[in-house]
């Protein structure tokens, strides 16, 4: 046996769209084109075709009429239906997770690799952002505080049976310590780095966003920052925060909704910067904009301080500094991100689209698969490093 031919499953929190766990698992799924895929929800037609051609297997929350609009609050229940997904005998078991997916229950002597994009934020360390108290009673947040510990504990307590976890940053890794004990060793997502270049068309004159509409992402700042500054806005996206995000937006900001892959990818190029507010556990988007040569406007914390070279640091004394490739703003205010945006639009010619690429080469798909598919041989014992599976 080698790792290309191992017996391998795997497990997703939920399939409801291509997001950047989703593009994780479709390198996953393309390198074992026959493993079969265990998730808690399925979105017909909301992921790529290299993921649902394969065995799926859901949970009984799957049952549930058009869960797919509303599976987020379905939150309490989500520790049951994983533990009530039966996962076969094989020779590995890969999970997903950034919610519960790490918690299924493993055939016994069977290794699990949880690659862990998080411990569950919601319960965990932004616990503030989805459940804010200015929001809920002080009954209701009784409630949800007396859930989240349950969930914590639950939690930590399955995580133990974890054969070993891989983070996605440095940050992750930090917070699997401090959440479950663990250790674990990092790994970069993959970005497609053929399919994101720079265009040959001119720089347009709006800024940029493209997200999922969930609190934490605080597109709130890009919008109230753009609003003061009146900047041209364009949000790519939706999600359960939307109605309250087209309330506060003035007549600069549009949204577009989600849109494919390729007008993401034309609208990344003509951008004059990404605006990334939010604080995220990597943060693949910004890596496929500098793919395309555009700068990104970043909230420093989290995977945005382990992928993108702020116009400061580059700038300093020190000869062999790494070329800028954005800008950091350091609190998550209007004043700190309109100033982001003050200092990007004085020191933009000093960041070059060539060298802004060069960066996110650094987190290219290649790379993804050469490191974790010598995770896995290591973990199951193998020589060597397996062959990939070119796409």
């Amino acid at each position: 046996m080698d790792a290309d031919n191992a017996r391998v499953v795997l497990v997703h929190d939920w399939l409801t769209g291509m997001r950047g766990g989703e593009k994780c698992l479709q390198v996953l799924c393309r390198h074992w084109p026959s493993a079969p895929l265990y998730t808690l929800i399925h979105g017909r037609g909301s992921v790529s075709q290299e993921i649902t051609n394969r065995p799926i297997t859901t949970s009984f929350l799957d049952k549930l009429p058009t869960v797919h609009r509303y599976y987020r609050y379905l939150l309490p229940a989500m520790p049951l239906a994983v533990s009530s997904l039966r996962i076969p005998r094989c020779d590995l078991v890969v999970s997903l997770s950034h919610c519960v997916a790490k918690s299924a229950r493993v055939p016994e002597g069977v290794p699990h690799i949880c690659y862990c994009f998080t411990p569950m934020r919601y319960a965990w360390h932004q616990r503030q952002a989805y459940f804010n108290r200015d929001r809920t009673g002080s009954w209701k947040a009784r409630l949800i505080d007396r859930l989240l510990e349950g969930l914590r504990q639950w939690d930590r307590k399955t995580a133990a049976q974890v054969t070993s976890f891989v983070a996605i940053s440095r940050t992750v890794q930090e917070r699997i310590r401090d959440c479950y004990g663990r250790e674990s060793e990092v790994i970069y997502p993959p970005v497609d780095t053929d399919f994101y270049f720079p265009g040959t068309r001119s720089r347009d004159d709006y800024y940029l966003v493209v997200s999922a509409f969930a609190p934490y992402k605080r597109l709130d700042l890009a919008i109230t920052a753009c609003n003061l500054m009146r900047r041209q806005l364009i949000i790519i996206g939706t999600g359960q925060d939307e109605r309250r995000l087209r309330r506060i937006a003035g007549p600069n900001t549009h949204f577009l909704g989600w849109q494919s892959d390729e007008v993401i990818r034309d609208y990344l190029r003509r951008a004059q910067a990404l605006l990334f507010p939010g604080e995220e556990d990597f943060g693949i988007v910004p890596v496929e904009a500098m793919a395309c040569g555009t700068p990104v406007i970043a909230f420093a914390r989290g995977g945005a301080t382990e992928t993108i070279v702020p116009l400061e640091a580059a700038s300093s004394a020190d000869s062999v500094a790494p070329s800028p490739t954005g800008i950091w703003f350091t609190e998550q205010t209007n004043e700190s991100l309109v100033a982001a945006v003050q200092s990007f639009e004085r020191g933009a010619r000093e960041l070059h689209p060539r060298a802004i690429r060069q960066q996110a080469l650094r987190f290219s798909r290649r790379r993804f698969e050469e490191e974790f598919f010598a995770y896995v041989s290591r973990t199951l014992g193998l020589p060597g490093v397996p062959s990939r599976k070119a796409a």
